[in-house]
């Protein structure tokens, strides 16, 4: 059993990292977390991807394009694997196509449990263990605008417990912690056009993702506000065929946190020479505010290997995070998938091989995906399961056994 100091866990969010590396730090960070195997696979790639089961939390706009009439997915990750047994990520997705005209609707559950951790208050006595987790759940409505082209608007409730109910101050005459929620809204695009080819018919696709925007969480009533992991996300695919068998498909994918950097040059007190805000006046920034501050308020930094001045243009352009995949499908059943994600070493060095596989039946698909990282990476050999059920498909398997 973890024993960690319920300090720790408030930490989460609320505390801004040094100058040396300066990541995005938000509340509810599981959100970000790929949570199926099929984009796993390609790097966690899936705002343009070929439209699956999971299309909730990549794109929903990808569900209007589905061939079949509905259908619902199970995903299982174990998370820092090598260090503890039993954090976990599941995720549960489904969606249902009324027709062209009423649209397709969609839905998604996520779990993310921290495992078991014994409560340290201020003195250093241990008095309770805990079991915390975050969850949310969300709702999304997608048609087509046009032949090729298709629209979703997502609706989430965000739910983070860190102490598990337990009301306890981490210091003597600090404020008491609570469970935080709030609620939050994607807006999403899908392009895919299909093109002609003598060997088959291809597909060029690009999908857009604006999620999470929405209010702060508050572990201290009110005293600290929190971003949560609002992002942009934008990708594009092209599937070739070889031949009516053999299909391959290339994507690549780039993705922004829409969070103010945690230093910014729009505080008033300075560090190193540079502007930058204190926790309180970082933590005062609106939602809105801070989507659009996001784009240019990074200070700048002095790169510790170089000694070299890395300027805020700069900086905010190592914020975004890109990532490339191939898959290559043998009769739309059997699938082989790799991919690489790339993160920037001041921004948090998540850098990343991936590997996946799957099949799929008229009934069901089975999917799982597997990373590389280095040694020192959560990420590394991190092993996702996916699970999917065809409605339709089970529909007729019903009706030809009566």
């Amino acid at each position: 059993m973890k024993k960690i100091l319920l300090s720790m866990l408030t930490l989460v969010g609320l505390t801004l990292p040094l100058m040396a590396t300066n990541p995005i730090i938000t509340s509810m960070p599981s959100l970000s977390i790929s949570p199926d195997a099929h984009a796993a696979g390609l790097g966690d790639i899936g705002a343009a991807t070929t439209p699956d089961l999971n299309s909730q939390h990549w794109n929903p706009a990808k569900y209007t394009f589905m061939d079949s009439k509905g259908g619902i997915t199970a995903n299982y990750t174990p998370w820092l694997k090598k260090l503890v047994t039993d954090i976990d990520l599941a995720y549960i997705a489904g969606f249902y196509n009324m027709g062209e005209m009423a649209g397709t609707i969609s839905g998604s559950f996520t779990y993310f449990s921290m495992g078991s951790v014994q409560l340290v208050d201020y003195t250093g006595t241990a008095f309770q263990e805990a079991h915390p987790n975050e969850w949310a759940i969300d709702v999304a409505y997608s048609r087509k605008l046009h032949e090729y082209l298709s629209m979703a608007v997502a609706l989430r409730f965000l739910y983070s417990d860190l102490n598990n109910g337990v009301n306890a101050s981490v210091t003597e005459n600090s404020t008491e912690m609570h469970p935080a929620w709030t609620m939050a809204a994607d807006v999403a695009l899908y392009y895919r056009q299909p093109i002609a080819l003598p060997m088959g018919e291809s597909y060029f696709a690009l999908g857009l993702n604006i999620s999470n925007l929405g209010g702060k969480m508050s572990y201290d009533d009110g005293d600290t506000q929190n971003f949560i992991p609002a992002n942009i996300r934008l990708g594009a695919s092209y599937e070739l065929p070889f031949d009516d068998y053999n299909r391959l498909m290339i994507t690549a994918e780039a993705n922004k946190m829409l969070v103010p950097t945690a230093y910014t040059k729009f505080g008033t007190d300075t560090l190193n020479g540079l502007p930058h805000m204190g926790q309180m006046e970082y933590s005062d920034i609106s939602s809105p505010n801070g989507w659009w501050m996001s784009f240019c308020d990074a200070p700048g930094y002095v790169n510790e290997k170089t000694g070299k001045y890395v300027s805020g243009a700069m900086e905010e352009l190592q914020e975004i995070q890109w990532a490339v995949g191939l898959e290559y499908s043998y009769n739309r059943q059997f699938f082989a998938r790799v991919g690489y994600s790339h993160e920037n070493f001041y921004k948090g060095n998540r850098n990343y091989v991936t590997l996946g596989a799957g099949f799929k039946l008229s009934i069901f698909s089975l999917d799982f995906a597997y990373c590389i990282a280095r040694a020192s990476n959560p990420l590394n050999e991190t092993m996702r399961f996916t699970l999917g059920f065809d409605l339709a498909g089970i529909k007729d398997m019903v009706n030809n056994q009566k």
